[in-house]
């Protein structure tokens, strides 16, 4: 099957840059793994997970959310959003595609795309003109090699499979990582009684939606050095010295490192309260498992029911797309925003920016554009 642009996911980032390409005329396919659209919005997300900016950071090219719409925006009313999205641009993604390898003809001039139809098990073959890596950046749950894991004797989850702490009343439950699925799942099982622990392993920033929100807002007038200094003022008159907590602040601002590393902050949905009153307990990095054991840095040892890893995810698409510079040995770009987007030979990414909803209708357009100019230069 030929088509002029190939888009290989249908979340955020592929609707985004189908929609875009959809208001140039421009010819294109989305091949999605998964039976539906933003899977990981509807599957793979807990139930209190909500949008922690505010809505005018967190919606696709061309379609604004509505003014009635709340600031910050609860799950099951983005998941509407985006369906509404998927309807208003006419898309039309090939659900139940895997890709399973993707390489560029150079005589040809095309991109030749493996896709198997897991509901019928046949293997499908696509030729595009150009190629959009629209995988995310959380494809695939990573879950760290801990010395004696296999024989734990509770259960381990990933938090991509972690819905409600509902069933963990009055069990002993360790998170393990402290980003915002960490400390929201923390804060979700210590409200359903659980007797929770949660490991912080490296230094980072915690900041309530409402002091993002406002230096989200600072950001378009003042300079970043600025805006951290005075968002970092707040969060300290907020929450106080949290060393003795076992948490503790990065040197660089939080805006800073956004920018530079992609490190998002931490927002606080009312884990900080839960720590400060050790209904949470905050532990050192887990070095070993014994069956119902775990092992930690000060080598102490607890005995845990259940642990939940929210160590973060993969990209995968170096697992399919073959002889490509675009992307490094992580799945993700090797030039830094906001050079990223673009490779060789018609390939391109949408979505790995580490800039959020924002970087994907960034993304989106330039690419729609990019591939536009080129239509244009060719006659």
């Amino acid at each position: 099957m030929k088509k002029e642009v190939v888009i290989v996911g249908a979340g955020p980032s592929g609707l985004a840059t189908a929609a875009c390409l959809n208001l140039l005329s421009i010819p294109n396919i989305i091949l999605e793994r998964e039976d539906c659209a933003v899977s990981l919005w509807k599957k793979r997300a807990y139930h209190r997970q909500n949008l922690n900016l505010a809505k005018q950071f967190c919606h696709l090219p061309h379609m604004p959310h509505p003014p009635n719409t709340p600031t910050f925006i609860p799950r099951n009313n983005f998941i509407k959003y985006l369906d509404n999205y998927v309807s208003h641009f006419r898309l039309s993604p090939k659900y139940c595609r895997s890709v399973e390898s993707a390489t560029f003809d150079e005589t040809a001039g095309t991109w030749r795309v493996l896709a198997r139809n897991t509901n019928s098990g046949e293997v499908e073959n696509y030729i595009a003109r150009f190629l959009i890596i629209a995988t995310g950046e959380n494809s695939k749950g990573f879950v760290p090699d801990v010395p004696g894991l296999d024989a734990f004797s509770g259960e381990v989850l990933h938090s991509s499979e972690y819905k409600s702490g509902k069933k963990y009343n009055d069990k002993s439950v360790l998170v393990v990582g402290s980003g915002n699925s960490g400390m929201e799942i923390a804060f979700d099982l210590s409200n359903y009684g659980a007797k929770t622990s949660l490991v912080i392993r490296s230094p980072l920033h915690v900041i309530s939606r409402e002091i993002v929100h406002l230096g989200m807002i600072m950001l378009k007038y003042l300079p970043l050095f600025m805006v951290d200094a005075f968002v970092s003022m707040l969060t300290n008159l907020m929450y106080g010295d949290m060393s003795k907590y076992g948490l503790i602040r990065p040197t660089k601002g939080p805006f800073y490192l956004k920018a530079t590393t992609g490190t998002s902050p931490v927002i606080d949905v009312g884990t900080m309260n839960k720590i400060k009153s050790r209904e949470i307990q905050v532990l050192p990095v887990l070095t070993q498992i014994k069956e119902d054991e775990v092992v930690f840095a000060d080598r102490k040892l607890h005995q845990f029911d259940a642990i939940i890893f929210a160590t973060g995810y993969r990209s995968t698409a170096r697992e399919w797309i073959k002889n490509e510079d675009l992307l490094g040995k992580d799945g993700m770009p090797k030039q830094r925003y906001p050079n990223h987007w673009k490779g060789k030979n018609g390939l391109y990414c949408a979505g790995l920016s580490r800039r959020g909803l924002d970087g994907v209708s960034e993304d989106a357009q330039n690419i729609a554009d990019d591939i536009m100019r080129i239509f244009n230069a060719s006659g």
